[in-house]
């Protein structure tokens, strides 16, 4: 779909890719980071720094107030650096997080984790991060731009074998445009979501969107895209993508059979709770559900056969995704009363979605599976809902008493644009404020230059 697709392809997943962590070859100083994310979660967390002043970056949207959320239903802006001073590698087989203002890195790929690290020597200079670690044996030796789309470097050295170089593209959020006098063109969308939001007086909201076409340069906007209410449904992406990872990296198999017993039964959406348990269901047929219907026993069966929240949550933290979290399981009441919550925002859930459709986390092949099953999302009273009947989109929603959610992509060819429309508040009213984004949007998308609405 992009031009990244000819850069990444299942077959450069192969052994050239995978690099063992082993032998020691350098000497330099490394600290792992105790975890110190919330204590909701078992994955990995991040080290404090002082809350940085919100502000908006400019031509990227509209962040009203004070960037600090004290709505019922949105978690406080978490103590984290912003986004501009985090990158990460995107190179066959993994990612290379690079956080600047905390001074650490973070090697995921098929062949290991390195857990976040610090580099208490890392340099910054002239906008690139530089360094060297070293993890069980293995030295990790990168200079990482903090500018998007550029190119990064990463070498991975190991006793007694030759250096691995490894090069791909800077992915940060958001990523810049690459066009900036055609995205200068979408800037006024910015403020005709800021109305729709403003006049949301129930539903705090959020929305953040991506041209993927190059009509717009693929310029990115949003306001309030830092809202971090509770991530309801949406979660379920993040579960999914972290299984098609393990699929590129040969890890897993779609054809794969996973027991599913009576106690893994729960209510909610979803279709499975409908079938005789115990029975044996497919990786396929877990991951298609978990999307296609919000399948919460295909969420709870899938958390579970890919090791608790920890994986996922490794996933989110070397994508430098600093709002979202998985802390409980699907209709988990109990964790829920005790303070356990998902959460997510809509920066986080674009840069995933651009990510995925650049090809970015995913291959190709994992890439359209994934996005075939938001096509066949069954949920379909908002985004859809609200735009003309058999314009294609690729979805997911995420309801809660207090949650309202509609993210994915529109379709449209020659317009294809990622999204994510997020409310706090009551869900029926946070419903009508996620239909009145998503037509704002495609009235836009659909309104030529001269101002005439196309047909």
């Amino acid at each position: 779909m992009r031009k990244s697709d000819k850069r990444r392809s299942s077959s450069l997943l192969g052994n050239s890719a995978r690099v063992p962590l082993k032998a020691l070859t350098t000497a330099v100083a490394l600290a792992v980071l105790a975890t110190t994310g919330p204590a909701t979660a078992d994955g990995p967390g991040r080290a404090p720094v002082a809350d940085p002043a919100q502000t908006t970056e400019p031509g990227y949207g509209v962040e009203p107030g004070d960037g600090q959320s004290h709505e019922p239903g949105v978690d406080p802006t978490p103590e984290r650096p912003p986004t501009s001073e985090v990158s990460w590698l995107s190179f066959p087989g993994g990612v290379f997080a690079v956080d600047s203002l905390g001074r650490t890195v973070r090697y995921r790929a098929c062949d290991g984790d390195t857990g976040r690290v610090a580099d208490p020597t890392m340099r910054v200079a002239a906008g690139v991060a530089s360094g060297a670690v070293v993890v069980g044996g293995t030295a990790y030796r990168y200079r990482m731009p903090l500018v998007g789309r550029s190119e990064g470097t990463l070498e991975v050295i190991q006793r007694n074998r030759p250096p691995t170089p490894l090069t791909g593209v800077v992915v940060t959020s958001p990523q810049p445009p690459t066009d900036p006098v055609a995205g200068a063109r979408l800037f006024p969308l910015s403020g005709q979501l800021a109305r729709v939001v403003a006049d949301a007086s129930l539903n705090p909201a959020g929305v953040t969107v991506r041209d993927l076409s190059g009509r717009y340069g693929d310029q990115q906007i949003a306001v309030n895209g830092s809202l971090r209410p509770k991530a309801a449904s949406v979660i379920k992406l993040w579960i999914l993508v972290e299984l098609l990872r393990r699929v590129d990296c040969g890890q897993v198999f779609l054809d794969d059979g996973v027991l599913v017993t009576p106690q893994d039964v729960v209510g909610g959406t979803g279709q499975l709770q409908f079938e005789t348990f115990p029975q044996v269901v497919t990786v396929r047929r877990l991951a298609q559900y978990l999307i296609k219907y919000s399948d919460n026993v295909a969420a709870n069966v899938l958390i579970t056969y890919l090791g608790g929240f920890a994986p996922v949550n490794a996933l989110i933290d070397s994508m430098n995704q600093r709002s979202t979290i998985l802390a409980r399981r699907m209709l988990d009441s109990a964790a829920a009363q005790r303070g356990e919550e998902n959460y997510t925002s809509p920066d986080d859930v674009v840069s995933l979605l651009g990510a995925v459709w650049d090809g970015e986390i995913l291959t190709p092949a994992s890439r359209d599976l994934m996005i075939g099953f938001m096509r066949e999302q069954t949920l379909n009273t908002k985004i859809p809902a609200a735009l003309p009947p058999g314009v294609p989109v690729a979805h997911k929603t995420g309801d809660l008493p207090d949650a309202s959610h509609d993210v994915g992509y529109y379709l449209i060819p020659g317009t294809e644009t990622a999204v994510a429309f997020l409310t706090a508040g009551p869900m029926a009213t946070g419903d009508e404020t996620v239909r009145r984004m998503a037509r704002t949007v495609y009235d836009f998308l659909v309104t030529p230059v001269d101002g005439a609405v196309e047909e």
